[in-house]
């Protein structure tokens, strides 16, 4: 009976969203499949942007992953995970300035700086984090029509990037903004019935009391989450694109909002593993809780992971669509929109193949946020013009390395006896490391003298 509930939710879900998903035409259709704006040509307003940008980033993994921390470390896994919502600040400030000074996007903040060069190695690193996006969503949504590895379980997978790849190749970034919108407000309505449901049957005082705020008790990776946040946004187009597409004021107000309902969000969605933790369920933080409460609250539950995990999903689509289109074969002499769908289509095929590797999904968090450390005096010290190509490519390769370093287990420094210090360990001196080269660079190759944007 729970198989046939889940597959007519996933079914009713794609249907509504590709009905209400508009297409790509009008004015400027080429806009709307781009830019987001609507058939009019006018660019999405504050409310549906912060929407959006918010629950593009409120992934299925991200309330998956958020309910495991607080299952294994009580709250403050949950203030763990939802440190990485900070990025929203940090990216509005940012990015507000290279508006400010007339960039365009942030390939052309790069090119403009560091050359060339710049703009082919972040597109790579985007590819990547773009890529690791449909695996490590689609895995925690396909966890519910079936055990892992089970054929239900791949099935389900395909079927979920079938039915999201269907609306937004109508519109792109227009449809994806839209369905956004109507996602964020389901979602809002979910987490009030899913907690409804949590504290009352639950010890309110020992969730919030639960877990030891020290290294080993979570403290580790909250320290790992405020140190990748002044890297993690910006290699995230799925974020930064929502960046470019209204006036600067307007998004930095959508940012910084959306990253104050962010945090707020995974706070409380933690509070599911918490419960599990404090009432000693056991199982998947998720499924299992839910399934404790009977057939109603895995309702919910399921429906909170399509909401979030296709959000983020068709989001990932419409970013590969522009990056491939307009950064990376902007020069093709072909329809950017017939482009930008072929794009799409292939890279949901990529990304449900890595299922069959059976990665973990903390790791798309960990292991990409490690991997852009070297991002981090790229962005921070924009207003430096000192720093060139050289201090840039030193500086994002070594964090590369510290990245491919941590997954291959080459390192084996530790910061406190937690189980993610290691991870800290590898950020702290990795980030120092990324500082002193680009710095380094700076004072042997500085850049040539260049125009503002």
């Amino acid at each position: 009976m729970t198989a046939q509930v889940n597959w007519g939710i996933l079914v009713a879900f794609g249907v509504a969203m590709y009905a209400i998903s508009p297409r790509a035409r009008g004015k400027d259709p080429v806009e709307q499949f781009f830019g987001g704006k609507d058939e009019a040509g006018r660019e999405t307003s504050g409310f549906f942007l912060t929407s959006s940008v918010l629950i593009s980033w409120i992934f299925a993994k991200s309330v998956q992953n958020a309910a495991d921390l607080g299952q294994k470390f009580g709250l403050p896994g949950g203030v763990a995970y939802a440190a990485y919502w900070l990025s929203f600040l940090v990216a509005g400030v940012v990015l507000y300035h290279l508006r400010k000074k007339g960039f365009r996007s942030i390939h052309h903040y790069l090119g403009t700086r560091f050359g060339t060069g710049a703009i082919w190695l972040f597109s790579l690193i985007l590819l990547f984090r773009l890529w690791n996006e449909i695996w490590s969503n689609t895995i925690v949504m396909a966890q519910y029509f079936g055990p892992r590895e089970s054929t239900a379980y791949y099935v389900a997978s395909w079927a979920i990037t079938a039915l999201v790849l269907a609306y937004v190749l109508k519109g792109g970034l227009r449809s994806s903004i839209v369905t956004d919108t109507v996602q964020m407000v389901m979602a809002a309505v979910i987490l009030f019935l899913i907690l409804a449901y949590i504290f009352p049957a639950g010890k309110p005082r020992e969730m919030v009391l639960s877990g030891s705020w020290t290294l080993s008790g979570g403290v580790d990776l909250i320290l790992v989450a405020l140190l990748q946040v002044f890297s993690y946004p910006f290699h995230d187009p799925v974020m930064t694109d929502r960046a470019f597409i209204t006036e600067p004021r307007k998004m930095l107000r959508s940012f910084t909002l959306a990253g104050i309902l962010g945090i707020l969000f995974i706070l409380l969605f933690s509070f599911v593993g918490i419960y599990n933790r404090v009432e000693g369920v056991g199982g998947n933080s998720t499924i299992t809780t839910a399934a404790a409460f009977g057939l109603p609250l895995l309702f919910f539950m399921n429906l909170m992971m399509l909401t979030s995990g296709c959000s983020t999903i068709d989001s990932t689509f419409s970013s590969i669509g522009k990056l491939v289109s307009l950064e990376v074969l902007s020069r093709w002499k072909v329809d950017k929109v017939v482009l930008a769908r072929a794009s799409m289509v292939l890279l949901g095929v990529l990304g449900n193949l890595m299922l069959y590797a059976k990665p973990a999904i903390l790791s798309a968090t960990t292991v990409s946020g490690t991997m852009v450390i070297g991002l981090t005096p790229v962005f921070l010290l924009s207003g430096w013009r000192r720093a060139g190509a050289v201090s840039y490519h030193a500086s994002v390769l070594l964090g590369l390395f510290f990245g491919l370093g941590l997954s291959l287990k080459w390192f084996h420094g530790s910061i406190g006896t937690g189980k993610y210090g290691n991870l800290l360990w590898v950020n702290l001196v990795g980030i120092s490391l990324c500082f002193t080269v680009y710095l380094l660079g700076a004072w042997l190759r500085p850049a040539p003298a260049k125009e503002e944007a």
